[in-house]
């Protein structure tokens, strides 16, 4: 056998496999001038993942690929002939065929032409010969009414349908032929048109608008495209990309210093540097803050400055709320507390009650959600109409649980119709659990979502992770001193015994605990080697209570894996039937899941946990199990939720904000985002025990490392402070 980079053009015959991932086309040479088939001395094979292909192949179907071809010899029936076989080719296309015989029988057979067979489609090409293509691609009444002699309407309505799929095939190709990547590919024909396209053949850096890196995007414009260095379009795209980065590390402005430096190792010239400010500053990229001298890109300044707007409209109304109703639905929320409120916890809901916009913010366990039950149940007797929400699906559950009345995600409450008050129902309330979670974007949206007169109560601890978006909104606000806001500092949740609520407040504080070791939280000094094995026999004294916390995905990836070997080895897989082959996924019955999407209509949340109770198919309905959720309910696995489910018995730390469990274990590794408020926030998802795994030097170096959060430039304080009065 032997292998090298060639080409070849070629008829589908046949589709031999078709997996979820990939998939195996065969076929017969054709001439790279003709469509007539070469010869018979050799045949083409090609395996390609699903994703890399612009359209699933199928019989008829002609392509063209290019790529390393592996060569041996095939015994068909007694002839020994080549087999040209493609594994990944870097280069596929697939076109209609054009001309006569091989068209009919394309038509006739693809099952995007159902309803035309080979009677119908020869006639068509008797009749129109080469203009069949220009009179289908038209897809006018002058084209209905050329077809009309041949076809019906519902036929006719085929054909075009039809052909479209396959017209978009020479934008792909022409992407292909620039090297762009498919799966920009994909996105581009899915979700824009021809109009987007030229904008493309105009100015190859909107690419970037689709995934694609700078470095990436200016090394495909001036190899294919042939931009030159200080084109225009090359230099704003620099700036816009700087900026972009510095949001996604979660700032929402970028001091002109920093600016300037990340600008020259992007475009390594000072010269280019400063065309580049003025190719921004023409596309009003950004705006420049002319008492700081800091750079603001347009979209997150206006976004905060709508924010600052209407928290400050709320903070500063003179309209007294805490009146004599709002004191009787006080007292008589009270009343139906099966226990006595704090100081403090009285405190926050007489400020809820008394302020169209508050803050109840505490570190786990300090009662806030005790606050929001009191005060929610207050407001409902004012008749105020309850809207509550948070940004995770399993702290929206635990928020519903906690306070009585209906929560939703904040994705699913932004699908939902705005809020706007109206004569039957002139009061709302909006709350906002695991505030800290929401950042600047998502706050955006919020508040242009509701009706200035919605009055809002923001709950959360400031101190736990920062949002994974730009900003820190629940910081700032607390930070402001403009929002009343009332800070719960005694715990309610744990027991004193456990430890647990002194031992995070020090984490919290920078400290280093004297003893890591103390009450309910166990610290086991592991090498950084053997920390998944750890983990996972700390996870096996006590699988039913227990949950492992940790920074990265490739750590959470090696943890399930380790745990589902150890604890459930011998369920059975999930295994089902799908194009008459078999496939299975590696979970196996009486595996913990975790979702990772949302569904509504399904059932589940992204952060959704559940465990997988039945891997029996059911080919008639196309279910291939069952899995029963933490809050009890079952959900049917079809195509669609495989997509989103996968093992739950690690999860990092993000997926778990906003929830707890009975029992925690935490990899301890140093990273990009450990920091104390990660290891903070780690802790305090434990309701009575904590493990600690890992070194003790690395647990000192996170604890003491500053949370990220305070590293964040945000103008939103500047913005909220300025504008007190």
């Amino acid at each position: 056998m032997n292998e090298h980079e060639t080409s070849d053009k070629f008829r589908v015959t046949s589709v031999p496999h078709k997996s979820l991932n990939y998939v195996i086309f065969t076929g017969v040479p054709l001439h790279q001038d003709s469509y007539r088939v070469k010869n018979g001395k050799y045949s083409i094979s090609v395996k390609a993942r699903i994703e890399s292909l612009p359209i699933a192949p199928q019989p008829g179907q002609h392509w063209i690929v290019r790529g390393k071809c592996k060569i041996s010899k095939q015994d068909r029936n007694g002839y020994l002939i080549d087999q040209h076989t493609y594994d990944s080719p870097k280069y596929a296309e697939c076109s209609l065929p054009e001309t006569g015989e091989q068209l009919i029988k394309f038509i006739a057979n693809e099952s995007d032409f159902k309803g035309i067979g080979e009677s119908k489609a020869r006639a068509l090409w008797d009749a129109l010969g080469r203009d069949f293509h220009k009179i289908v691609r038209n897809g006018n009444d002058a084209s209905r009414k050329r077809l009309r002699e041949h076809l019906t309407d519902d036929s006719i309505d085929v054909l075009f349908q039809g052909y479209q799929k396959y017209a978009n095939l020479r934008d792909f190709n022409w992407m292909s032929n620039k090297k762009i990547p498919v799966s920009v590919q994909q996105r581009l024909i899915k979700y824009h048109g021809e109009k987007t396209l030229k904008c493309l053949r105009r100015n190859p850096y909107l690419l970037m608008a689709f995934g694609m890196s700078f470095v990436q995007t200016d090394e495909l414009a001036r190899s294919e495209f042939s931009c030159k260095l200080d084109d225009e379009n090359r230099l704003s795209a620099a700036l816009e990309a700087v900026l972009f980065d510095d949001v996604k590390r979660g700032n929402t402005y970028t001091p002109p210093k920093l600016l300037r430096a990340n600008l020259i190792k992007l475009l390594n010239d000072k010269d280019l540097v400063e065309l580049a400010f003025k190719a921004g500053y023409n596309k009003a990229q950004y705006l420049l803050n002319p008492d700081t001298g800091n750079f603001h890109q347009t979209a997150t300044l206006l976004m905060e400055s709508v924010i600052a707007k209407r928290l400050l409209k709320l903070a500063n109304s003179t309209t007294s709320r805490f009146d004599e109703k709002a004191n009787k639905a006080y007292r008589k929320a009270i009343l139906e507390l099966p226990y006595e409120l704090t100081e403090k916890q009285h405190e926050a809901v007489t400020t809820c009650l008394g302020n169209d916009i508050s803050c109840i913010t505490g570190g786990a366990g300090t009662g806030k959600t005790t606050v929001l039950r009191t005060a929610v149940r207050a407001f409902d007797s004012l008749k105020y109409q309850i809207h509550a929400a948070a940004l995770s699906g399993r702290a929206a559950m635990r928020l519903r649980e906690s306070i009585g009345f209906d929560t939703t995600t904040i994705a699913g409450f932004l699908r939902n119709k705005p809020i706007v008050p109206c004569e039957k129902q002139p009061l709302h309330l909006l709350v906002v659990d695991e505030a800290s979670m929401i950042d600047v974007p998502t706050m955006y949206r919020i508040v242009n979502h509701v009706h200035p007169s919605v009055r809002i109560i923001l709950s959360g601890d400031p101190d736990q992770l920062p949002p994974i978006g730009c900003g820190k909104v629940l910081a700032d606000v607390v930070k402001s001193n403009v929002i009343k806001n009332t800070a719960l500092d005694i715990v309610k949740r744990q027991d004193g015994p456990s430890g647990i609520p002194e031992y995070s407040k020090k984490v919290n504080s920078g400290q280093v605990p004297l003893e890591l070791s103390i009450g309910n939280i166990f610290f086991h000094e592991t090498e950084k080697k053997s920390i998944v094995d750890q983990c996972t026999k700390l996870y096996a004294q006590s699988p039913s209570s227990s949950r492992v916390m940790a920074p990265t995905r490739k750590l959470v990836e090696d943890l399930n894996a380790g745990i589902q070997k150890t604890c459930n080895f011998e369920g059975e897989l999930l295994q089902f039937m799908m194009d008459g082959d078999s496939y299975y996924q590696n979970l196996r019955r009486g595996d913990e899941i975790l979702f990772t999407q949302n569904s509504h209509s399904l059932g589940f949340q992204n952060g959704s946990l559940g465990k997988l109770i039945s891997v029996e198919f059911d080919e008639e309905r196309k279910l291939y199990g069952k899995i029963e959720l933490d809050t009890g309910e079952i959900i049917d696995i079809t195509q669609s939720v495989l997509d989103c489910i996968e093992l739950g018995y690690a999860i990092t730390l993000h997926k778990a904000q906003g929830s707890q469990f009975p029992r925690i274990i935490v990899a301890v590794t140093k990273g990009r985002i450990t920091d104390r408020a990660w290891l903070y926030t780690a802790i305090t998802r434990a309701e009575t025990e904590v493990h600690l795994v890992g070194s003790a030097e690395e647990f000192e170096i996170i604890t003491k490392n500053i949370s990220n959060a305070n590293r964040r430039r945000s103008f939103l304080l500047t913005l909220l402070k300025n504008h007190k009065n």
